[in-house]
């Protein structure tokens, strides 16, 4: 089922997420959810307060994106956790659901290690760079009530102010639902 995108502004965008302790038939309905709703806005990630749920679960799919490693499979990151940042950063223009209409450069670390759950509950620590490090810290960075756009330099981010408000009051078009 193809769930509504909650927009900036909204307070489950605020909320530090709850801990997933238990894999119900509700979590994997809301995965399969999550996923239709994201390719449908054609997205590459999804974090479970984007659509409502108060929850630490992200999906991510970059496997059609050029720059993309083999192994970039959809994933499903249930409680994931970010153990360890590269020295080395790199800007690269960011976008999201949440926030139709605004991309900017954002300077993230161009390496993490981060340790997840998947949906059977086994744990998994991946070692990434590049696209598929970005998205992660993007959507982790949702689950902890943080907008991309609080990355930004703080010109940028007074640069950005009038979408945000746009966005705030409704006044973006999107080929997906919003709330």
């Amino acid at each position: 089922m193809i769930l509504p995108v909650f927009t900036y502004n909204h307070p489950v965008l605020r909320q530090k997420t709850e801990r997933v302790s238990e894999i119900t038939e509700d979590i994997v309905s809301l995965v399969e959810s999550m996923f239709a709703t994201m390719y449908n806005a054609n997205g590459i990630g999804l974090a479970a307060n984007q659509v409502g749920k108060g929850l630490a679960l992200t999906v991510i799919d970059v496997s059609e994106m050029d720059d993309s490693p083999s192994s970039a499979s959809p994933i499903v990151m249930i409680n994931p956790v970010i153990e360890s940042f590269s020295d080395e950063e790199e800007e690269f223009e960011e976008g999201c659901l949440s926030l139709p209409e605004l991309r900017d450069i954002v300077v993230r670390p161009s390496a993490v290690q981060v340790r997840f759950l998947d949906t059977q509950l086994k744990e998994h620590h991946m070692e990434t760079t590049g696209l598929l490090a970005r998205v992660m810290q993007h959507e982790i960075d949702h689950l902890n009530g943080i907008y991309f756009f609080e990355r930004l330099t703080p010109i940028r981010r007074t640069l950005a102010q009038s979408k945000l408000k746009r966005i705030a009051k409704g006044l973006v078009e999107t080929e997906y639902e919003i709330v």
